[in-house]
């Protein structure tokens, strides 16, 4: 007899055992649920609040099972039931997540989830579905404890053997003991599991309440994203106004609204994920201001340099000043001189005499009457104008998660300030300053945002193996943000790395022989194709013809929204920020000229780090001559 069909008759004769007076729907459903390999049922003996609490590699989930599903009052009842069961109840030493209410309605007839989230709703038809794409986050040795550590009276525990000898128990979870048996657990699943993986000693700031805005910072690797996520899910868990986890790059939100939706599908409605620039471009065309956004900018901007570039460029080439409007001026939200006089350039090395600080003024005025006679706004534009259209209004969102924060402008903290409020639980910011990829810089107090106090520093770096990150770390990469306002921070050196070994693999070549090279090191990695990245600092066309000249099917990083494919995806470390896979591929070209001031060579240094800590199990690292 197979597995399945044995854990099936055995589930059905412990629920016959237990629960003979059983209604024949119940009775069917429960049995599936106990059948269910890796999770143990504990059962309510009759009827009323919670039927089953489920615990297995999914979490805990808390079910009710029957034709007429909750309503809001009945589900709000069950889920303060669900916490109060396993409130206290530790794994790790760390408190359980809260149970995630499940609604089961027998056969096939339709469940439509709550828009609120309080719950989702699952058919019986569905259940091998709901369970394959559960995200897992528990080990077996965690599923057992936290059932052998909860006290239920009235509830049995329902529960059908594995065929092999069970797990060794080390004593009730010893973390120190027990953390590189879990990651390896996790990395051995699904690399799309992976991706939500969250540590039992991360589960407490999970669900810490802040009086106020917060942050979570720490170094590459140390899962600040995937903590942001859990804490958004159980956020959305006990507030019922609308939430938004937003960023910088416009395509990160949607990735990770995928991950979002294998923790919490329920909750799918409840979430809005978007980049900062496109909500603020949704704000005011909403709010009838006419917007025509960037396509034309750098063509103005360059139209605006010819006027002035006599008085600037024999001091710094275009690039520079660019960069010194688009983060100090408007990056600050300067709007006179005076004011442009007296900022700190925070992240800007080269002083300014005052003669200089005048032309840039005047190339910044320049800039933005062009602007305006085309009926234009840069992002920057976009960012203030969203801004000053919230003045003196109430905080639109119940939270806000703003991921990859240290390439934020100082605007756009202001305007994540003005999104959320002061309010409990309101505002969480997540980043690291030695992950910063763009040029700026800035303190959080000069946004008017304080966190002193409030939030937490990841230090134990769960996703790259040890080579990979000794490896990073010798890239020299600095911290340019003071996201911690003067507080101690925590860079990749310092990191704890919990999984040893890892696959680092070097190639310097001239750029004819490129394409022979990415083809070859595509087919000696281990890892899965659609687990596979080539990060490019340079040009991606050069890759990208590259590998259409081998026949190599690739996905633009700018278009991978984090659903599972079997191609290669390849993009900018700008667009690769925030995202990690397997196996990458980093592409720099030695002779594109970047680095070449100490804050170029810093900016670059950050960038290359960024690019080689994306990678979990494999680094290859290509220098391209000419």
């Amino acid at each position: 007899m197979g597995d399945v069909a044995r854990r099936a008759r055995l589930a059905t004769e412990l629920v016959t055992r237990h629960f003979p007076d059983a209604e024949g729907d119940f009775r069917r459903v429960l049995s599936a649920l106990v059948a269910r390999a890796g999770w143990r049922c504990l059962v309510r003996r009759g009827r009323g609040g919670v039927d089953v609490f489920a615990v297995g590699k999914g979490g805990v989930l808390a079910i009710v099972i029957g034709e007429h599903l909750p309503d809001h009052d009945t589900a709000r009842a069950l889920l303060a039931e669900a916490e109060h069961a396993f409130a206290g109840v530790r794994v790790s030493g760390r408190v359980v997540a809260a149970p995630r209410l499940v609604a089961i309605r027998p056969g096939s007839a339709e469940a439509r989830s709550r828009a609120d989230g309080l719950y989702q709703a699952v058919r019986e038809a569905d259940l091998e579905k709901f369970f394959a794409s559960t995200a897992a986050h528990l080990t077996k040795t965690h599923v057992r404890a936290i059932t052998d550590a909860v006290r239920l009276p009235g509830f049995a525990l329902l529960t059908v053997a594995e065929r092999t000898a069970p797990e060794s128990a080390p004593g009730l979870l010893d973390a120190d003991e027990l953390r590189e048996d879990q990651v390896a657990s996790a990395m051995s699943g699904s690399f799309q599991s992976w991706l939500t993986f969250l540590h039992p000693s991360q589960s407490g700031i999970v669900t810490r309440r802040y009086s106020g805005p917060a942050r979570i910072g720490g170094p590459a690797g140390t899962g600040k994203t995937v903590v942001a996520l859990h804490r958004l899910r159980a956020i959305a868990r006990r507030t019922t106004g609308p939430l938004l986890f937003t960023t910088f790059v416009r395509t990160l939100p949607t990735v990770h609204r995928e991950s979002f939706l294998r923790l919490a599908p329920e909750l799918a409605d409840r979430v809005e994920f978007t980049g900062l620039h496109a909500w603020a471009h949704r704000l005011l065309r909403e709010r009838g201001v006419t917007v025509s956004q960037h396509g034309s900018v750098g063509s103005v901007f360059n139209l605006a340099w010819l006027a002035h570039r006599s008085a600037l460029e024999p001091v710094e080439p275009r690039e520079y000043w660019w960069t010194e409007i688009d983060t100090v001026v408007k990056g600050r939200g300067i709007r006179t001189f005076d004011e442009y006089t007296l900022v700190p350039r925070k992240g800007r090395v080269r002083k300014l005499s005052a003669a200089q600080k005048e032309a840039v003024w005047a190339l910044y005025e320049t800039y933005q009457a062009k602007l305006a006679e085309r009926g234009l706004l840069d992002f920057n534009d976009l960012v203030q104008r969203a801004w000053e259209e919230l003045d003196g209004e109430d905080p639109p969102y119940a939270a806000v998660v703003a991921d990859e924060v240290q390439d934020i402008s100082l605007m756009g903290l202001r305007l994540l300030h003005r999104l959320a409020g002061d309010g409990p639980d309101g505002l969480l910011l997540v980043g690291d300053g030695q992950q910063q990829v763009y040029p700026g810089g800035w303190k959080l107090s000069e946004a008017g945002i304080s966190v002193r106090g409030r939030g937490a520093v990841l230090k134990v770096n769960y996703r790259n193996r040890a080579d990979i990150v000794r490896f990073a770390d010798g890239l020299g990469a600095v911290d340019a943000v003071d996201d911690l306002d003067g507080g101690a921070g925590v860079s990749l050196r310092d990191a704890e790395v919990v999984s040893e070994g890892g696959v680092v693999r070097m190639w310097r070549g001239d750029r004819a022989d490129l394409g022979q090279a990415l083809l070859e090191a595509l087919r000696g990695t281990a890892a899965p194709s659609g687990s596979t990245a080539i990060i490019v600092l340079g040009r991606v066309s050069d890759v990208v013809g590259a590998l259409r000249g081998a026949g190599v099917a690739s996905t633009p990083l700018k278009e991978y929204a984090g659903l599972p494919d079997d191609s290669v995806k390849v993009g900018t470390v700008h667009r690769a920020k925030g995202l990690e896979f397997q196996a990458v591929i980093a592409v720099h070209f030695e002779s594109d000229g970047a680095g070449a001031d100490q804050e170029g060579r810093e900016l670059r240094a950050r960038q290359l780090m960024v690019a080689a800590t994306r990678a979990r199990d494999e680094l290859w690292w290509f220098a391209v001559r000419g």
